[in-house]
């Protein structure tokens, strides 16, 4: 039984009638807060949320997650008004690459190298891009295209994970998740499969490969919903970010879930009251210059119809 204290109570029923005033939607990370969860109408990773956002019967989008995921709900919307509840939500690896790097790194390579842009990234680099992916179809991206090169933006262990699994020539952004690099080890993980032997190991390819290599299992947070639910498997160790445990025990009852415990303090910030306070107050709008949200949307829709 779910137990809440009358202040969230009274937040989720105002933000129920906000919803239904604004002709609003709520899309919600799987690595929100649990009680953000409970207001969503759609949770998932970044690839259902993209296609919840285009198929959004919705005046208003919420996005409750970070700034490139609302940008992203942005460039597929351009109709309708998003809303990222906590404008400081943003990402360390989206900021490792910009757009003009990109065209400098694409210069010097063969004129016929593919850019792919991990959806964690600006939209001013998915401008610069021929494609976008996430980390659940990655692969399944990188093969679709004609090109043999392939430049992978901006996380380096996402792209390596991609090279083991094609024949294309990936070069590789030095980028990386502080989440899943370096804050889940190898030696956590060891320590975690040494406590618990009986366990599956879940990790997310985000990780760096020492640590890919210990996993039974390697992929985004909506397949390890998946993967956790149709495993005879009664543990599992989980490779991700820590409030993935949340969904995946809210799905899987009767298993148990193990974190080495990164947190995502990005991810963090959203609460009932910013949920709100951005619907009431209609305020922390994102929206995408239309130069650049007509190259990006290239990248995404491309991304989309794979």
């Amino acid at each position: 039984m779910l137990f809440t204290d009358p202040d969230e109570t009274v937040l989720r029923e105002e933000i129920r009638e906000l919803k239904r005033t604004r002709k609003a939607v709520i899309l919600a990370h799987l690595y929100q807060r649990p009680s953000v969860h409970y207001v969503a109408d759609f949770t998932g990773d970044s690839l259902e949320l993209s296609r919840r956002a285009v198929e959004a019967k919705a005046d208003v989008i919420v996005f409750c997650g970070v700034r490139f995921m609302a940008e992203t709900a942005s460039i597929l919307n351009s109709d309708k008004i998003v809303l990222l509840p906590e404008p400081s939500a943003g990402c360390d690896m989206a900021a490792m690459a910009t757009a003009e790097q990109v065209r400098r790194k694409r210069a010097e390579l063969p004129e016929d190298t593919a850019v792919v842009s991990y959806v964690n990234s600006t939209a001013e680099v998915k401008a610069e891009s021929d494609i976008c992916c996430t980390s659940a179809n990655a692969v399944k991206v990188v093969q679709s295209l004609s090109q043999e090169h392939v430049l992978f933006v901006p996380d380096r262990n996402l792209g390596s994970y991609v090279a083991e699994q094609t024949d294309k020539d990936v070069i590789l952004w030095d980028g990386h998740c502080y989440v899943h690099d370096p804050n889940i080890s190898a030696d956590a993980i060891r320590e975690l499969k040494r406590r618990h032997p009986n366990a599956a190991v879940m990790i997310h390819p985000e990780c760096n490969a020492a640590v890919r290599r210990l996993g039974d299992f390697i992929g985004s947070t909506s397949q390890m919903l998946d993967y956790a639910s149709r495993s005879s498997k009664r543990a599992f160790i989980v490779g991700t970010e820590e409030s993935m445990l949340h969904p995946l025990q809210e799905q899987n009852p009767h298993k148990m879930f193990l974190s080495s415990g990164s947190v995502c303090s990005s991810m963090r910030v959203t609460t009932l009251g910013s949920v709100r306070c951005a619907l009431d107050r209609m305020v922390n709008v994102v929206s995408v210059p239309a130069d650049i949200r007509e190259r990006a949307a290239g990248a995404v829709s491309a991304m989309m119809a794979v």
